[in-house]
């Protein structure tokens, strides 16, 4: 084991330890100590670094600039051990993040989404009830989709009508409130579930059809050949209509149904912001110069 793989790992076990979870970050840096050691090099150095970044790839100019960054936090580290470490500069790749335009689907395309996972292939019926569930889920809840796949059997209580998120993307935890039309398309699912694989052992909720918890890109690769199928993306395009707009669609439709019901929508953003696990209402906020209705709509309020 090289000094430098020891410092990285001494690196990420200490900033674990008050509760930063590192998942990508640590991943990164596990590629950088490989890159490293075949590069036969045993301390970071700037020229390491933008060597590592900048290889050929997909990665766009906003994802080269944040792997710089999280490289450019464990140099400092690293300088306190070994001075000869060298902290690459902080303008080296300046980019300023724009994000991207949400797609809002209609209420056609996504029942049409959740009527194309009911007939997913599947020898037990599973597969389809899982997808279908799951995808009705994100439209009614604005989830992230690793919350979703992330629940435990435990954290939907269909008794009491909620779901606990725990520990999401920001280290938060959040119990939410269910209409009755999502409870009874959750129990059927329950049921489905629990009587194809009544001996499962995994306390995750959302189910594959061998009974292994669903994964990120399982999910990410079914809603992919499903909107090609309906349309949403040509077949071959590596880009469209997310997933993750689902959860664009929640939030806006929200905000539209309290602006055309008069409802005071900056004193509600705040509960849209909790609700959708924001960390800050901003990002709430941001919904409203993204999509032109609802600019328009609180132009209109705020001139009264």
């Amino acid at each position: 084991m090289s000094t430098l793989r020891e410092m990285v790992e001494e690196y990420l076990a200490i900033r674990r330890t008050l509760g930063f979870a590192l998942r990508d970050q640590g991943a990164l840096l596990e590629r950088f100590i490989n890159f490293a050691e075949q590069a036969n090099a045993d301390y970071v150095t700037t020229d390491l670094a933008m060597s590592f970044v900048m290889q050929p790839g997909r990665a766009g100019a906003v994802t080269r600039r944040d792997q710089l960054t999280t490289i450019r936090l464990l140099a400092q580290y690293c300088a306190s051990l070994d001075p000869r470490t060298e902290i690459p500069p902080s303008d080296l790749l300046p980019c300023r993040y724009r994000r991207k335009k949400p797609y809002i689907y209609t209420d056609e395309e996504i029942v049409s989404l959740v009527a194309a996972a009911a007939h997913l292939p599947s020898r037990t019926g599973l597969r389809a009830a899982t997808y279908t569930t799951l995808f009705g889920l994100l439209a009614v809840t604005g989830f992230r989709i690793s919350e979703a796949i992330g629940l435990g059997r435990s954290d939907v209580n269909l008794k009491q009508g909620l779901i606990t998120v725990r520990e999401t993307k920001f280290g938060k935890t959040r119990m939410l409130p269910l209409h009755a039309t999502t409870l009874t398309a959750l129990r059927q699912y329950c049921n489905l579930r629990d009587y194809i694989h009544s001996s499962s052992l995994t306390s995750h909720f959302f189910l594959s059809e061998d009974g292994a918890p669903i994964t990120q890109c399982m999910a990410r690769w079914t809603f992919i050949r499903l909107s090609r199928k309906l349309g949403f993306r040509q077949l071959g395009d590596s880009h469209g209509p997310r997933l993750h707009d689902i959860r664009h669609r929640f939030a806006v439709a929200s905000l539209l149904r309290w602006y055309r019901e008069g409802k005071d929508v900056n004193q509600l953003l705040p509960v849209l912001s909790t609700y959708l696990g924001h960390v800050h209402v901003n990002d709430t906020y941001w919904y409203l110069t993204a999509v032109p209705e609802l600019l328009s709509l609180a132009s209109v309020k705020g001139a009264k």
